[in-house]
């Protein structure tokens, strides 16, 4: 097989083509969002409010409302619970997330194991990449052009509200609703990202491309390009390597996340634990007397833009 036929074959099949575009709108809207997560630490959370989704969508599908209202319900619960759980008694934040998340999707297991269908409701848990339909690929751009609009259209607020809520709340903003936001768009990209890789799966598309990116680039707006970038590059070659041998679709595209990450987290240039063996060598090399006029430093510009 050429490099030709290696590409065009799988794009032959109707069903490929849908998995080509469900994964890549998964990808782009996933690694934006993580850029945020990565950033405010919200890895934890991501993870509870992607897994407490589950019974919410089994039970939208129950009474035939759409998947995005029940996740939302469900991930705005699960936020609450872990609040009243952490501010009422002894227990810490962590414990109060891994408790609230793993008694709600144990539900969502027992919903599903005893709700009658006609269809595999374990596409829910463990994706269904190349089962999506025309339908199922409408609502899936939907929801992800809504989250990725209101990601970049509050980039401002939400960079300003991750670096700052002090200062954010000063100038006028409500660090309470930005935060309640960024957790509802959590739970609509988890309803984005369930079709390509499933409940288990959807914390590594939320957190593996906002962390390979963190250590690219000490810029947050260059983070927010590398990011979707890095992610949709890896969505299609786990795709395509899926294909040609034969390997669970989601599972190959979240395993070529992690590959860019461990090769980010070793070559890295200024973040990477070889590369920064190798920087440092190579500056060592570097006369006394002349590293002031060779040396490039990064420079750091994390602070978000002025609003204007």
């Amino acid at each position: 097989m050429d490099v030709i036929d290696f590409f065009v074959d799988p794009l032959r099949y109707d069903f490929m083509v849908r998995a080509l575009i469900t994964t890549l709108i998964a990808a782009v809207v996933c690694a934006v969002l993580s850029c945020w997560l990565v950033l405010i630490g919200w890895s934890l959370m991501g993870d509870a409010v992607s897994h407490a989704v589950l019974p919410g969508v089994v039970l939208a599908y129950i009474v035939g409302a759409p998947f995005a209202i029940g996740a939302v319900i469900f991930g705005f619960l699960a936020v609450a619970l872990i609040g009243v759980v952490r501010d009422t008694s002894r227990v810490k934040e962590d414990a109060a997330i891994g408790i609230v998340f793993s008694t709600l999707f144990a539900l969502g297991l027992v919903l599903v194991s005893v709700t009658p269908s006609q269809t595999d409701l374990n596409h829910i848990i463990f994706g269904n990449l190349l089962g999506v339909s025309r339908s199922d690929l409408v609502q899936i751009a939907i929801l992800g052009a809504v989250v990725f609009v209101v990601l970049i259209v509050k980039r401002r607020d939400f960079t300003l509200y991750a670096f700052d809520p002090t200062h954010a709340h000063a100038i006028g903003l409500n660090p309470r609703l930005l935060g309640a936001a960024l957790l509802g768009l959590l739970a609509l990209t988890a309803v984005v990202a369930l079709q390509a890789v499933g409940v288990i799966l959807v914390v590594a598309m939320l957190i593996i491309p906002g962390a390979t990116a963190y250590l690219l680039t000490d810029s947050f707006h260059r983070m927010l390009v590398i990011a979707p970038a890095v992610s949709a590059a890896c969505a299609v070659v786990g795709l395509y390597l899926s294909y040609h041998l034969d390997t669970a679709s989601g599972g190959m595209v979240v395993l070529s996340q992690g590959a860019a990450f461990a090769l980010v987290y070793l070559f890295a240039p200024q973040h990477g634990v070889i590369g920064r063996r190798i920087t440092a060598s190579r500056r060592r090399r570097i006369p006394r007397d002349d590293r002031g006029n060779t040396e490039n430093h990064a420079e750091r510009d994390w602070a978000p833009e002025p609003k204007s």
